[in-house]
């Protein structure tokens, strides 16, 4: 089988075309040759998927990952597994002219297995709404797609504008932001979100904690008491759940039923989290 394998990751690899190419660093600090004009594009995390798409890109996507579910159009495109773990085999078959990753999910080792066998990878690295801006012009340069992204970016700003503005004169919603219950698990300022929840006119009660996604005790929750629980629309934690957890009947969003569900975009390092973002400025100032 690792012979077989390897024979087709050879074959393959000889098989992939080249094209005139340019000299990139990725957001990782990489040196990536990417073609100029790049036709065959394999997408490993599902937000790369999204600004690929809202660039105007979607006809050259080749493949996804698991997990894609925005735009829908490109559910029709066949994964190439974990975006953690991708499959070598089915990338190289696939035979692209570009990869497009994120630093923050996508394994190195997979990158740099790819690039060895003349596949280019670009990296992105998206942090808080400025690293999306980031992030979508880097994609679009590593698709010649310039202008596009500099469009995409200043629509999504001025949506931002428009949201922010729309609830500037409103008091700020102390949101707790519930991921996960055993062990407690939120959001820290590190985490976008707590940058979309700002902009929405909200306030993450743990926008003091250094973490990302740190795990905070009951007891802090109920310390900090936050006006409302946020939860993500779709996930395995909702507000039914939690009022079956020892403990959390003295926090007072919970006593009073102050709950609140967000569109899952909102994890989305892309476009989409400014459909998540209008969305929550609206439930949180009517």
């Amino acid at each position: 089988m690792r012979i077989q394998l390897l024979t087709l990751i050879l074959l393959s690899s000889v098989a992939v075309p080249c094209f005139a190419s340019r000299t990139l660093k990725d957001e990782l600090g990489r040196t990536v040759e990417v073609p100029d004009h790049p036709h065959r594009v394999i997408c490993l995390i599902p937000s790369v998927v999204d600004v690929v798409y809202s660039l105007g890109a979607g006809a050259d996507v080749v493949a996804i990952s698991d997990f894609t579910k925005y735009p829908k159009e490109a559910l029709q495109k066949p994964s190439i597994g974990l975006p953690l773990n991708p499959s070598i085999e089915a990338i190289v078959a696939l035979r692209p002219d570009l990869v497009l990753g994120s630093g923050d999910l996508n394994v190195l080792e997979s990158a740099d297995s790819l690039q060895r066998l003349g596949i280019p990878v670009f990296m992105a690295d998206p942090h808080g709404i400025e690293g999306i801006y980031a992030s979508i012009i880097s994609i679009g340069k590593a698709l010649n797609r310039d202008a596009e992204a500099a469009a995409l970016v200043a629509r999504l700003r001025a949506r931002l504008a428009a949201v922010k503005s729309s609830v500037a004169d409103k008091p700020k919603l102390r949101v707790f932001m519930a991921i996960w219950y055993d062990p407690v698990m939120t959001i820290g300022r590190k985490a976008f979100i707590g940058e979309i929840i700002e902009a929405a006119g909200g306030r993450s009660v743990t926008d003091d904690i250094a973490q990302e996604w740190p795990e905070i005790s009951l007891e802090s929750i109920v310390s900090r008491q936050p006006d409302a629980i946020l939860f993500i629309k779709g996930s395995k934690l909702t507000a039914e759940e939690l009022k079956t957890r020892p403990g959390w009947e003295h926090v007072k969003a919970v006593q009073q039923g102050h709950f609140y569900y967000v569109d899952d975009r909102i994890q989305y390092p892309s476009p989409a989290a400014f459909d998540a973002l209008e969305d929550l400025a609206k439930q949180f100032h009517p």
